[in-house]
């Protein structure tokens, strides 16, 4: 195996300690690959990290999107304390009960399959500054209630394109960290760990698609999925994957968590759809979190005019 020898590798590219001594993420993803900014996309590798009270002070203060719903916001307390995420617990509160286990900094994703820049990255130099803005959007879940969530995140699109993904590429899937120590409720079979999400590339590479990093202008709380989630507005909130680890872009459709789990209730689609009901509950209305009755279901939860063009032609009962 050929060594390299300094001065190849200059040391201000060379990974963070802490990074390295961040043992069981880093062993978890490495799965052999170089961990150096030389093998940074051109733009990301001059990212430089940014230390903490940079990062705040780009969270606080990053644009508004135009592409924002003018829908009065759920207040942060019920954002932060309500909250689907199976690996800290199933129970609504498990979350916030249990986040201040999770460890996200330093965190490190992966990035494999049909592309041409994989290896394994520092977040800090993934998420560029100037890419952030905040995003107000609609959260639907399938259990029928629903948020209005001011996000602060960057398009996805942004990340794909300096990634440059091959034109085998048909799907981007993601993963969520597996480490039961951290995740008390991956030591139960709950689901098949790690969870696991994808999109179609058409569907990734969409302008409303963002990866968040942070909520109501601070850093993503651990229990909303630090310190990186997706997020989907027109799809139910299960597809937003939280606290991300891997990227792989690949030529198959994948199978996702809930879909392994109960195929016939959970589809890889997950479009919000009115006319088409869950198996044990109906789709067609809604409860907003803070407001009192009910609310119709919007289809694609509101956003028909910017995604409806995505599936044009398809049977949306069968690719439900």
């Amino acid at each position: 195996m050929t060594r390299w020898r300094y001065p190849a590798i200059p040391e201000h590219e060379i990974t963070p300690e802490p990074l390295y001594h961040h043992r069981r993420q880093f062993m978890k993803q490495a799965a052999g690959l170089a961990i150096t900014a030389a093998a940074l996309p051109t733009g990301l590798a001059a990212a430089a990290p940014q230390p903490s009270d940079q990062w705040r002070d780009a969270l606080a203060q990053a644009p508004a999107s135009q592409l924002s719903t003018d829908e009065t916001l759920t207040d942060e307390r019920t954002i932060t304390s309500y909250n689907n995420f199976f690996e800290f617990g199933t129970r609504k509160r498990d979350p916030s009960d249990w986040g201040h286990y999770l460890q996200t900094d330093p965190w490190a994703i992966k990035v494999e399959g049909e592309v041409a820049r994989p290896g394994l990255y520092d977040l800090n130099k993934l998420v560029r500054p100037d890419w952030l803005e905040e995003r107000i959007y609609r959260l639907r879940c399938v259990e029928a209630w629903s948020m209005v969530i001011p996000w602060t995140g960057f398009q996805l699109s942004h990340l794909i394109e300096q990634l440059q993904p091959t034109s085998k590429a048909k799907y981007l899937v993601f993963e969520t960290l597996y480490d039961p120590q951290q995740f008390p409720g991956q030591r139960r079979e709950t689901l098949r760990w790690p969870y696991t999400e994808g999109l179609r590339m058409d569907e990734a590479m969409h302008p409303l698609t963002i990866m968040a990093v942070g909520l109501y202008g601070k850093p993503l709380p651990n229990q909303n999925g630090a310190p990186i989630r997706l997020v989907v507005p027109w799809k139910y909130g299960f597809k937003s994957i939280k606290s991300i680890v891997t990227l792989r872009f690949q030529e198959q459709q994948p199978v996702s968590s809930w879909q392994q789990m109960a195929p016939a209730e959970y589809g890889f689609y997950a479009n919000v759809n009115p006319g088409v009901s869950h198996p044990r509950w109906s789709q067609a209305t809604e409860r907003r979190l803070g407001e009192s009755g009910r609310r119709k279901t919007l289809m694609f939860n509101g956003y028909t005019e910017q995604v409806a063009g995505l599936y044009q032609g398809m049977d949306l009962e069968q690719f439900y």
